[in-house]
């Protein structure tokens, strides 16, 4: 099932950035619409106590039980990302998060089991699991003291399953 298409350039509209100057940080990104991708990018800082910078999208709740995994077509610089789906429309609420690792310059595909996704609030681990028949948005995160200019091609996100 196709979560994102970046093929359609009005994909990467519906995208909003949520980084660490919600907390007095400095970082700052932004999801731009390049040719077939949509385009992750921006600066991670970590002066006045920041150190992350993420995009989200909200959808209408998507039922991911059938499926086993989320797989990104993704070209990267190298550093390591994030997932982020969330089952509850709180701005502040428990992500579930899985990381990927990117290769520069490389288009790669990134394969990450629901069963792999991890509670997070505020950044620390938090209780629970994934209910994964109500994930209600989308997002991408850079974090992990990986300080600088980031940039992160993605050509599409969907919901994929080896059951038969």
């Amino acid at each position: 099932m196709l979560l994102a298409d970046f093929h359609d350039a009005d994909e990467a509209t519906s995208w909003r950035p949520t980084d660490d100057v919600v907390m007095g940080g400095v970082s700052s990104s932004a999801m731009l619409a390049g040719v077939g991708a949509g385009v992750f990018c921006g600066e991670l800082s970590l002066e006045r106590g920041g150190g992350f910078a993420s995009v989200r999208r909200r959808n209408e709740v998507v039922d991911l039980s059938a499926y086993d995994a989320v797989e990104l077509r993704v070209r990267g610089d190298g550093k390591r990302y994030k997932l982020n789906l969330r089952v509850s429309d709180s701005p502040d609420g428990v992500v579930y998060q899985a990381a990927f690792e990117t290769q520069a310059g490389t288009w790669t595909t990134a394969k990450l089991p629901l069963a792999g996704f991890v509670p997070r609030f505020r950044g620390r681990p938090a209780p629970g699991t994934l209910d994964s028949a109500h994930v209600s948005s989308l997002g991408l995160l850079i974090s992990d003291r990986q300080v600088g200019p980031f940039r992160l091609e993605v050509s599409s996100i969907a919901a994929t399953s080896n059951r038969r």
